[in-house]
């Protein structure tokens, strides 16, 4: 099967953007198009024989529609690829592709440029929730040469603003998803724990750096190389998904949303060195951070994860704002590459709290454009060889409210 795709880089992620009319209907075979062109499912988490780069941050999908009759410019689905296992999840969204969908759009004529910035509504299917994007252009086209630089991503770029409308209550329906700022989440193997769980742009589960018996200076490299680590912080993740209501168990939430919450660690401002050896000082930071991301720690912090912790910096009671030393209403996220700096304004409403818009920027690149290739014969149903008689359906797609 031949598919004629976009391979783009949003932000510090990278992925394949695809037109909705060129995929296959049926979305079981959808599906393994898109898990085959990955190079997935790979046991030695190489996705050798695919365009994936063996990192949740390189293994990501954007599947792009007409969205006019929405009252949008385009629909945009984000897939979660995952690498060793059959499953694409797509329970939230990806800030950092979202970066890329303006771009995309533009330069596909799937809207009008108007130069010098052309603005682009996108609404984020998986999250029923509509994204503004200022992208730059020239000509016509996405102009992505900029002064702008972005930590995790070599160089500079031009500064894409993204102004995220109502982004509380992505998944779950409630920026709060249990009522509470924080709660008391207990765990089989690791003990009693508190956490805050705040779905904005995507969930969040925050952890103190020191309840899992961490410092707040390690690497990525550092957690990752540790299994027993690894683990703990997996059964809390998925405790906390049933605790917010994401899935009924925690198998489930490790089995089919991997991806969804992401669990967060957070603390005060403290040094420790970047990704690539510099030193990061306490003084230019509110707080430390470094969230998970398909079972690894993020090399540096994703965007929606970003905009859920500056959220949550701003809400009275939750572990971030315990932690956060803001003194000017701006959170600067320290992370493993660098500062993420974010501004988000939240409202007390109806008794509540209400998030109106949260924006940040990013850069994206039009990596290289043509077909995907994938051989016929790794397309057909695993059930269906396995037995012939049986019809089952393989396909991970979550329906969306859309």
């Amino acid at each position: 099967m031949r598919v004629p795709a976009v391979f783009m880089r949003g932000g510090t992620s990278r992925g394949l953007f695809f037109h909705e009319q060129d995929l296959p209907e049926d979305p079981a075979l959808r599906d393994r198009f898109i898990l085959a062109s990955y190079g997935s499912p790979d046991p030695d988490r190489r996705q050798v024989d695919g365009v994936g780069g063996a990192t949740s941050s390189t293994s990501k999908v954007a599947v792009i529609s007409d969205g006019r009759h929405l009252g949008v410019d385009v629909l945009y689905h984000f897939g979660q690829v995952s690498i060793d296992t059959a499953l694409i999840d797509r329970r939230g969204n990806c800030g950092n592709i979202s970066s890329a969908v303006g771009p995309f759009a533009v330069d596909e004529g799937l809207v009008t440029a108007t130069d010098p910035v052309t603005v682009v509504r996108f609404l984020n299917v998986n999250t029923n929730k509509t994204i503004v994007a200022h992208v730059p252009t020239r000509n016509g086209r996405f102009h992505p040469v900029g002064d702008f630089e972005l930590p995790g991503v070599p160089g500079a770029g031009a500064a894409i603003r993204l102004d995220y409308l109502d982004p509380g209550g992505s998944v779950t329906g409630h920026l709060l998803p249990t009522g509470n700022p924080r709660d008391v989440l207990h765990v089989p193997g690791v003990g009693s724990l508190e956490v805050s769980i705040v779905d904005a742009a995507n969930p969040l589960v925050f952890v103190r750096w020191e309840d899992l018996g961490l410092s707040g200076v390690e690497s990525p490299d550092a957690i990752d190389s540790r299994p027993d680590l690894l683990e703990r912080i997996e059964r809390v993740r998925s405790q906390a998904a049933v605790l917010a209501g994401i899935t009924a168990s925690a198998e489930q939430a490790t089995a089919t949303s991997p991806s969804v919450p992401k669990l967060t660690f957070v603390g005060a401002p403290r040094d420790y060195a970047r990704s690539d050896g510099s030193l990061q000082s306490a003084g230019d930071t509110t707080l430390r951070a470094a969230m998970m991301s398909m079972g690894r720690l993020h090399r540096s912090y994703a965007l929606t994860g970003g905009i859920c912790t500056a959220v949550a910096a701003a809400l009275p009671g939750t572990l971030p704002h315990e932690a956060s030393q803001s003194q000017s209403g701006e959170t600067r996220i320290g992370h493993p590459a660098g500062v993420l700096p974010l501004s988000a304004e939240v409202v007390q409403q109806d008794g509540g709290w209400h998030v109106p818009f949260v924006s940040a920027f990013r850069t994206a690149r039009r990596l290289f454009e043509g077909a995907v290739l994938v051989p016929d014969e790794l397309l057909d149903d695993p059930a269906e060889v396995a037995h012939p008689a049986t019809s089952t359906t393989t396909g991970t797609e979550v329906p969306s409210s859309c």
